[in-house]
Order: structure tokens, then C-alpha cells, then sequence
């Protein structure tokens, strides 16, 4: 990976400790009025690149785990969730077919290259059980050609079509693919009303005036 512990630390600390009790508000909206469709509350759920613990913290599920380089993120981590220290694109310490969801959240830009990415996502599809779903959002470069690049640890430049691609070729189906959904970050943006969130996901004409996110649903096979 391209950051040691310690950059994570300082990294994460610098852009996300001011604004941490609004992001979790927001993420409180996020997964009760929109995530929680495709989480069944009994769930085994892995969040991927979890940073501070916004999604799984909130989200309401059976069983959960937070993966993350960052050896602070555990400080931010609600009790009942475990957390995974370690390289995404190696072998994670769970069975195959013991996930019914692995959720990320602006985390693969962040990856190295391209081939980390497809080593991760065959460990999703490999801990998935069949019917299992990854969720992911992230930054879409059609949209963010220059913004994109504001963030230090930015690497792999995606669009809802590459990332689609990529998990197509690792044996997913894809479910639900938008290609402007969220607006692109929270960090140095106003702080606006949770109630205006609910209204945005309520309203997807918004999506595609604001939205530089995309968001993909892909499925592991069942059978």
C-alpha cells in the first residue's frame, strides 16, 4: 500500500478530526434512508477502508467487521464491531462465503494500482456468499477531472464503467449502477442540515445536478 500507518494517521487526523461528529450525523441519514434496502439487519457486514467507522458504526446488522490500515480507527470503532488492521489486497482472516455484504465507501482511489484493486475484490467475492453484494462509492473522474486530484493519496482514477467492468471480470453481476450520486466530499464543505440530506436522497433528479459520486451494486453469483 501506499501509505504507511503512521501517513494514515496524520492524514485521517488532519482531514476528518473536525468534522467528525457531522459526518457521522450525515452517515446516520446515509445507511438508515438509503444503505439499509440492501442490508438485511441480521447481515454479516465487512466495511472496507473503514476510517473512522461512519457506515459501520451506523449501520444496522447481525455481525460486523471494519477493515483499515489506520491502527487508530479502532478508537472510533462502536463496540460490536471487529476490527481488521491490515492490507485489503491480501488474503483477509474470514472463511469463504461467511459475508452477505462488503460496503466501501471513497476508498478505492486511495488503492496503489489497478492490480491491488482486482486482488481485493477477489477477496470480496471470495468471503461473499452466493447472492452476497459490495457496495461501492466513490469519486467519478467524468465528472471530478481536476477536483480528483485535490487529495493527496488519490491513485486509481475510476468511473462507475471501469469499476463496473473490474467486478464484472471477477465474476460479479452488477444490480444498480449510477453514475452521479452523492456530491464529491464532505471535507472543507458546508455543513448543511441532515434534513437536506434526506431530502437529496429523496429526490434523484438532484443527483445528476450535485452528484459527483458514482455508486455501484454488484452480486456474487448464486451459484
Amino acid at each position: 500500500m501506499a501509505e504507511n500507518a503512521q501517513d494514515l494517521q496524520k492524514i485521517y487526523h488532519r482531514r476528518f478530526s473536525q468534522t467528525a461528529a457531522y459526518r457521522n450525523r450525515v452517515w446516520q441519514v446515509l445507511t438508515a434512508s438509503f444503505f439499509s434496502r440492501w442490508i438485511a439487519p441480521d447481515a454479516a457486514v465487512l466495511d472496507l477502508g473503514c476510517g473512522y467507522g461512519e457506515f459501520s458504526n451506523n449501520i444496522v446488522a447481525g455481525r460486523k467487521w471494519a477493515m483499515d490500515l489506520n491502527p487508530d480507527a479502532p478508537n472510533h470503532l462502536a463496540k460490536g464491531v471487529t476490527f481488521l488492521e491490515q492490507d485489503c489486497s491480501a488474503v483477509w482472516p474470514l472463511p469463504d462465503g461467511s459475508l452477505d455484504v462488503v460496503f466501501t465507501s471513497n476508498f478505492f482511489e486511495h488503492l496503489p494500482d489497478k492490480a491491488c484493486l482486482k486482488r481485493t475484490l477477489r477477496q470480496a467475492f471470495r468471503c461473499l456468499k452466493p447472492g452476497g453484494r459490495l457496495i461501492a462509492m466513490g469519486p467519478n473522474i467524468k465528472y471530478l477531472p481536476g477536483q480528483y486530484w485535490d487529495f493527496f493519496d488519490h491513485h486509481t482514477i475510476l468511473t462507475e464503467a471501469s469499476l463496473g467492468e473490474a467486478l464484472e471480470i471477477e465474476g460479479f453481476g452488477l444490480e444498480h449502477v449510477v453514475a452521479r450520486f452523492l456530491p464529491y466530499t464532505l471535507v472543507n464543505a458546508p455543513e448543511y442540515p441532515v434534513a437536506l440530506v434526506r431530502l437529496y436522497l429523496a429526490l434523484p433528479w438532484l443527483w445528476w445536478v450535485k452528484g459527483r459520486q458514482f455508486l455501484v451494486v454488484a452480486r456474487k453469483p448464486l451459484t
